[in-house]
């Protein structure tokens, strides 16, 4: 396991160095005593595992972490004087949480963690082909059939048994059940709302609170559309809120 060591004092960073020596299996990839030296040596060095210490001046653990994209990512162990920040980190997705002054079997611990998570994502058998983007929804109006761009529909609504797809144009009918439309359309552009209701986020004008449990999303057609408070919340990942 090739680790990396993050932390802005020198003699903490010799500490976790001496310590890393005792282990069998880890070898020390680099060190960086700034946030933004971090991201430039992970994207350089791509390590194993990273030991990440929280304050830092500048870039912190946290901003750190939130860095990390691409396919393999770094197991990231953050290490800290401070207690109060533990679920946070873990939030992130790190797989555990040092405290200083680090003991010699706490890291152990930490690093067979580690180990067996790199040893599971390793057996994992590769993700399946990314399905073919959604060219066309297929609208009924009449004996008619229209193909629809999935960027013209700005919501489906159901109502019993029957689908309409809402477009600036008028309102047509769907050949599925909203939850076969789900399941096709691509994530985050649109977004289940309530059960009866599937929304374009590139569509959306207007949030409004209407409680503090609930907000109307106004669309650009002006369809008003009422959004619970939790959904609100992947509402505004969709859209950058």
């Amino acid at each position: 396991m090739n680790v990396l060591i993050v932390d802005d004092e020198p003699i903490a960073r010799q500490v976790l160095r001496e310590l890393l020596e005792e282990h069998p299996g880890a070898t020390l990839a680099g060190e960086a005593s700034t946030g933004l030296e971090a991201v430039e040596q992970i994207a350089r060095l791509h390590p194993d595992i990273v030991l990440l210490d929280l304050q830092m001046p500048g870039l912190d653990g946290f901003s750190v972490a939130r860095t990390l994209r691409g396919d393999s990512l770094p197991i990231v162990i953050f290490v800290t004087a401070f207690e109060t920040h533990a679920l946070q980190a873990f939030e992130t997705g790190a797989v555990d949480y040092l405290l200083k002054p680090v003991r010699k079997e706490r890291l152990t611990a930490a690093l067979e963690k580690a180990r067996t998570q790199i040893a599971g994502l390793k057996s994992q058998p590769p993700p399946p082909p990314a399905a073919e983007p959604l060219r066309r929804i297929l609208g009924r109006l009449g004996a008619d059939l229209h193909m629809l761009n999935p960027g013209d529909v700005i919501a489906f609504q159901a109502e019993g048994d029957t689908v309409q797809i809402i477009t600036a144009q008028g309102r047509y009918y769907a050949d599925h059940s909203l939850r076969t439309l789900e399941s096709k359309l691509p994530p985050p552009q649109f977004r289940r709302i309530h059960r009866g209701t599937i929304i374009n986020t590139d569509h959306i004008r207007k949030i409004s609170p209407l409680t503090s449990k609930r907000w109307l999303l106004k669309m650009s057609n002006g369809l008003e559309a009422i959004v619970s408070k939790r959904m609100a919340g992947v509402i505004r990942d969709a859209t950058h809120w």
